[in-house]
């Protein structure tokens, strides 16, 4: 089923920014700290709740699918002027299905968000590969100037299977109490 208006992803711009219009397929189980779960498109969370690379759940497949997460913050430097568009905070490769991403090959470290200016949105995308070990163009070592959409098409990875994506802006000082 195509993604329609009403859809948080496309009202967000993650579908337009990141990727094309997809079907989800595959759940996917985002959550930092044992119990910070993404549960919504869009619910905003705190850098200091997600300095820790969270545990990414695939739902769906077998244990001989694998699948592919990136992480990529699209509003960078800000949202009203991301010329560094998308800018990649993590990447896991072979991740068996039914599993979760401390299975797969870890391609890039996990950065913590961090937004200067704006609220950023924080999306992460999960491709199904053809077979194990078919990523064969692992990105540059710049995480600015990251396209999933390209990474994705060099890499045979197809449209995504799912996508879920979090709000994220700066902590003052009193929100940190």
């Amino acid at each position: 089923m195509a993604k329609v208006a009403t859809d948080p992803l496309v009202i967000s711009g993650v579908i337009g920014d990141v990727v094309d219009h997809f079907s989800t397929t595959v759940k996917m189980c985002v959550t930092y700290n044992s119990n910070k779960q993404v549960l919504r498109n869009g619910y905003e969370h705190f850098p200091s709740a997600v300095t820790c690379k969270p545990r990414v759940e695939v739902h769906g497949g077998d244990l001989r699918s694998f699948f592919t997460l990136i992480m990529t913050d699209p509003d960078v430097p800000g949202p009203s002027d991301p010329y560094l568009r998308e800018h990649l905070h993590w990447m896991v490769t072979d991740i068996p299905g039914t599993t979760d991403s401390s299975f797969g090959k870890e391609e890039v470290s996990y950065e913590k968000p961090n937004p200067n200016i704006g609220i950023h949105r924080f999306v992460f995308v999960l491709f199904k590969q053809r077979k194990r070990q078919s990523v064969v163009n692992p990105p540059a070592v710049c995480r600015d100037c990251f396209s999933t959409r390209k990474f994705a098409e060099e890499n045979g990875l197809g449209l995504p299977v799912a996508a879920v994506f979090f709000n994220c802006q700066r902590e003052t000082a009193a929100r940190r109490r």
